[in-house]
């Protein structure tokens, strides 16, 4: 089953993302660099002591696992006060929990896009086919106590 792309890829330059600094990117640019995996949209858990940080399947409220995109994107800050909205001057702050497969770490680290990505394959469903992705892999949060988080926790890369 194909979906359209929710993020525009068009018109483009061709492999941009080969030669073109993360902050030197259009608006149009960095958002296409997202994969569309929804990993971003996962709760995390943090440990204290060691800083390492692991993914849930536990979802943010606004996170559509049958599209694997939010549902208020535009407008999401309104309902998800604490939802960081990634640019590439803070990248490396956030470096730490970004996961292992996202586009912004591979190329904030110098390293390739994998061939599932958008990006290379031209198809917005290679990332889903591949299975890298929460397409309907996901709990809402609301549905889950948060002390029951740790029950959710999801090893990575998928």
């Amino acid at each position: 089953m194909s979906r359209d792309d929710p993020i525009d890829r068009s018109g483009l330059r061709d492999r941009y993302w080969e030669t073109t600094p993360l902050d030197r990117m259009t608006q149009r640019e960095w958002e296409a660099l997202c994969d569309g995996c929804g990993k971003c949209c996962l709760n995390k858990l943090e440990d204290e002591e060691t800083g390492e940080v692991a993914l849930t399947r536990v979802a943010c409220r606004l996170f559509d696992d049958t599209t694997c995109k939010c549902a208020q994107y535009p407008i999401r800050q309104q309902f998800v006060p604490e939802c960081i909205t990634l640019r590439p001057q803070e990248i490396d702050r956030h470096l730490y929990w970004l996961p292992q497969t996202c586009a912004y770490r591979l190329r904030h680290e110098g390293r390739p896009l994998y061939d599932w990505h958008p990006l290379i394959s031209g198809n917005a469903d290679s990332v889903h086919d591949a299975g890298v992705s929460m397409l309907s892999r996901t709990v809402p949060e609301y549905e889950i106590d948060e002390d029951d988080w740790e029950d959710h926790i999801i090893e990575e890369p998928l």
